[in-house]
């Protein structure tokens, strides 16, 4: 099976062609996803995405036409996919369920700890032979209330960690999660509760029109002065503009994102040389209280191996005439 693979990056491509083991043809686009670059897999009936490109309705009419029966998703998100209009050309979707939730677990509380103990500024100084420590107080997460929301397998990882550090663990989700309730016996609350009780939050939620700006105005009023905030999920999951507006009061004390609702066509790449054009992301760089990754949070060799593994077995079995268990349909 010919498979064109959109917005390859040079750190996967290794863990991608040893998972392929030479079964199928493998054609690597640097380009992402679009109605313009649709075109691009004539010849190939099936290609791989990944978190930016773009799979709407338009795009899979377009896919469709050129021979594409399959789409294999490198990750476990599938919100950039017109699910409704695959099922209707026939065309069969697949992610990758899970492939590390330590992963992203881990990073979302080393963005926790960077930020509280200010790490990035101190190593800095450190550069300039500063050794002074002012301005560099941080605070004991022991004893912190932390608000998770979404406890599937990422937040109920990172809701174990904080339990481990001595937090008071709440939980937001629409369905408890029995396994995490019995290890660690967090407190599920409302949004709402968990919002105003929290002295850091943490989004695990996937991004869909129920979640979509979960974190606007009206939720950053909601919060403590001088709250936590983490984003190492979806970017839609927080209203930017609210989030500089908290920022500016005070409101939101620290701000770690490894996801940005703007990302595409930014994360992946080196813009180094490039003048910035988005606004929004300029001012978030201002302040010093806001640490952002470029979505980078997966980024361990076992996550990309399994990745790489899970995303070929679902090809396999498409091309084997089979079903994925991880097709992903249309819900409600």
């Amino acid at each position: 099976m010919k498979i064109t693979i959109f917005d390859s990056l040079n750190f996967e491509r290794e863990y991608l062609v040893e998972a392929n083991k030479g079964r199928h043809e493998l054609v690597f686009l640097k380009v992402e996803l679009n109605a313009q670059t649709a075109s691009l897999v004539q010849g190939s009936e099936a290609i791989m995405i990944f978190v930016n490109d773009e799979a709407g309705a338009d795009v899979l009419e377009a896919l469709h036409e050129n021979g594409v029966r399959f789409i294999a998703l490198r990750m476990a998100g599938f919100n950039n996919v017109d699910l409704e209009k695959a099922d209707e050309l026939g065309i069969r979707v697949a992610n990758v369920p899970e492939y590390s939730p330590h992963a992203v677990a881990e990073h979302t509380v080393a963005l926790m700890l960077g930020l509280n103990r200010k790490l990035i500024r101190a190593n800095n100084r450190i550069r300039d032979l500063n050794f002074a420590l002012d301005g560099l107080i941080g605070f004991d997460m022991h004893g912190k209330t932390a608000g998770v929301v979404g406890t599937g397998k990422i937040g109920a990882e990172v809701a174990k960690i904080l339990h481990g550090f001595g937090c008071k663990v709440l939980c937001y989700d629409i369905k408890e999660n029995q396994a995490l309730a019995d290890h660690i016996s967090p407190e599920y609350v409302s949004l709402d509760e968990l919002l105003t009780r929290s002295d850091i939050i943490t989004l695990h939620t996937p991004l869909n029109k129920h979640t979509h700006y979960i974190i606007d105005d009206a939720a950053v009023e909601r919060m403590k002065t001088g709250v936590m905030l983490i984003n190492t999920s979806r970017g839609g999951l927080l209203k930017t503009d609210a989030v500089i507006k908290g920022l500016k009061k005070g409101q939101i004390g620290y701000l770690g994102l490894d996801v940005y609702e703007e990302e595409e066509g930014l994360f992946f790449h080196d813009h180094s040389e490039d003048i910035l054009q988005d606004d929004m992301l300029a001012r978030l760089l201002v302040f010093q209280n806001v640490l952002i990754t470029s979505h980078q949070a997966f980024l361990t060799n076992t996550a990309l191996q399994n990745i790489a593994e899970t995303t070929f077995m679902n090809l396999n079995l498409w091309a084997e005439g089979k079903r994925s268990p991880n097709e992903v349909k249309v819900t409600a």
